[in-house]
């Protein structure tokens, strides 16, 4: 008895973690400008799907384990199981849709916006979600997934508080390889070129000299790397159950060990709440985004009382300054800084800078003169 009341609190804590969590990627995408991206629009499917799945699957899913029964009936039961078929598919698309996409934006950053266009996600979006529902609910509710071709759990020697997944070898083989084993190749692949283009533009620049391509795809770069760390979460969460789910179909198993399926299944479950953390932990934009929906945070500002700080300036434009110190006003939020160029003669002289602040509700600029040599 308590073990069951302890389970179904984890079990629903982690739930609600799976729901709150995709919902703040939703909101933070849709109430960020600057977050509404191409890559974003990957990256919200696969929030609403992992939403979906939190939603929709878990808690079913929590009330077989906690209860070791099936009490809704057989109709129910495969819509169900067609569901978590149909999320489970739709994630690893989405994650391969997200790899494509980082892959063109690093190897070819100034075709990019040519190549991706609007319809053309919105084209990779709507086949996502086609083909998971063609592997999930059409098999199932045409009995393609079991040894006798017969529709799972309306048999008559089915028990009636029982929902179980039927698999036959070839449901098995198609969907693991078509659905999880090739994306991952396919993911794993697109990230290896990835590497390798970035390292060969690295190489071809001098660090003095980074060219505005070879910036991108420094930046293009980091954004791959955080992405390859949700594939392996992703990896790590749903190879075991992929494997186990292989053997037994393979096996014509009807009945499989219910405590190793029980914790495959809810591995690969977990990979949906931990793909929210992953964001703010590897993601700056998200980072600030959340601040904002959960604290309000507006701006970045300095508070009362702080000692004053300082910025130094870096290399802009071949330009070493010798001098550039611009001091922030303590409780102030620095609105706009405006630098001007400076001279192309050669020579030494003097630049401008002009910084805009707003302190306690009153703008404020502030004037700074740099000295600065050619490199």
């Amino acid at each position: 008895m308590w073990y069951q009341i302890g389970l179904g609190v984890i079990l629903s804590f982690l739930i609600l973690l799976t729901v709150c969590g995709n919902v703040l990627v939703c909101l933070a995408v849709c109430a960020t400008r600057r977050m509404r991206s191409v890559t974003n629009c990957f990256i919200v499917s696969l929030a609403i799907t992992d939403l979906l799945l939190g939603a929709l699957v878990l808690p079913f899913s929590t009330l077989i384990e906690v209860t070791g029964d099936w009490p809704l009936g057989a109709h129910f039961c495969n819509i169900y199981i067609s569901m978590d078929v149909m999320l489970s598919t739709a994630s690893i698309l989405n994650l391969l849709a997200i790899s494509i996409d980082r892959y063109i934006a690093v190897t070819v950053p100034l075709r990019y916006p040519t190549l991706v266009l609007p319809w053309h996600v919105g084209t990779s979006l709507a086949v996502i979600w086609l083909v998971s529902i063609g592997v999930s609910f059409v098999p199932i509710h045409l009995g393609w997934n079991t040894v006798d071709q017969t529709v799972q759990n309306h048999g008559k020697d089915d028990p009636a508080g029982d929902c179980r997944f039927e698999l036959n070898p070839t449901y098995v083989l198609v969907d693991s390889v078509a659905t999880f084993y090739l994306p991952l190749v396919a993911m794993c692949w697109t990230y290896y070129r990835k590497i390798l283009s970035v390292h060969r533009s690295c190489s071809s620049t001098a660090m003095s000299s980074l060219s505005g391509v070879s910036v991108l795809a420094l930046r293009e770069h980091k954004a791959a790397v955080r992405l390859a760390v949700v594939l392996g979460a992703f990896v790590v969460c749903w190879f075991p159950y992929f494997t186990f789910f292989t053997i037994m179909g393979i096996r014509k198993e009807t009945d499989p060990p219910r405590t190793p399926y029980s914790v495959v299944l809810w591995l690969g479950y977990a990979n949906s709440t931990l793909n929210p953390f992953l964001y703010a932990a590897l993601n700056r934009d998200f980072r600030s985004a959340y601040g904002r929906l959960l604290c309000g945070w507006r701006g970045v500002n300095t508070p009362a009382g702080t000692p004053t700080t300082v910025l130094e300036a870096g290399l802009l434009n071949g330009l070493t300054p010798s001098s550039s110190r611009t001091e922030f006003i303590p409780g102030s939020c620095v609105m706009l800084q405006d630098m001007s160029k400076g001279n192309r003669d050669g020579s030494n002289g003097t630049s401008l800078s002009i910084v805009t602040v707003l302190s306690n509700g009153h703008k404020q600029v502030l004037e700074t003169h740099n000295q600065w040599t050619t490199i």
